[in-house]
């Protein structure tokens, strides 16, 4: 009888075209966020996509980053890297809760985003989810970019009528509907 514990990883996706992927890293705690890239550099060289790195101060900044860089259209998809360890005060739950957050509401606007942002307790947890020889969540979120990245690809170029863009408002009107 199989485990209700055993995880599934799905086969990397293959492209028939290049795939350029944007690595935003908040580097707060140094040594985990270079073992959470060298994960992320690991599976993308694997599926032969080109890596770009780009440097944020910390896990709060990343959602909007990425934002910049998707309105640039230089990458087909983003993996987002950082830690969060809980310390003593709420400044956690933000952190942890708006950065998801951010990268969720931009995820639904059709932007493919692997979420590496650790949250944790303390930093040996940290230190095991970012080895990218044990638990390897860089290499992880990178392998989530890549699969939503071959999945827009086979809607875009699937026949039958086009899905119009959402656009996700969180308050008030889009330009050009009304004042405010």
């Amino acid at each position: 009888m199989a485990s209700h514990s055993e995880q599934h990883d799905l086969p990397l996706p293959h492209f028939d075209a290049p795939v350029r992927l944007l690595a935003v890293v908040a580097p707060y705690y140094r040594a985990i966020a270079d073992d959470l890239l060298a994960g992320t550099r690991a599976v993308a060289e694997a599926a032969g996509a080109q890596l770009d790195i780009v440097e944020v101060p910390g896990a709060l900044e990343i959602p909007t980053a990425i934002a910049l860089a998707a309105r640039a259209g230089q990458h087909d998809g983003f993996v987002a890297l950082g830690c969060v360890v809980r310390g003593e005060t709420t400044h956690y739950d933000t952190v942890c809760n708006d950065s998801s957050r951010g990268l969720t509401l931009l995820g639904l606007q059709g932007i493919c985003i692997g979420n590496g942002i650790l949250t944790v307790e303390t930093l040996a947890q940290a230190e095991r989810r970012a080895d990218p020889a044990d638990l390897n969540k860089g290499g992880a979120a990178a392998a989530a970019a890549l699969h939503l990245v071959a999945l827009a690809r086979s809607w875009r170029s699937a026949p039958g009528r086009a899905i119009p863009h959402d656009v996700i408002r969180l308050a008030g009107e889009l330009d050009g509907q009304g004042r405010a």
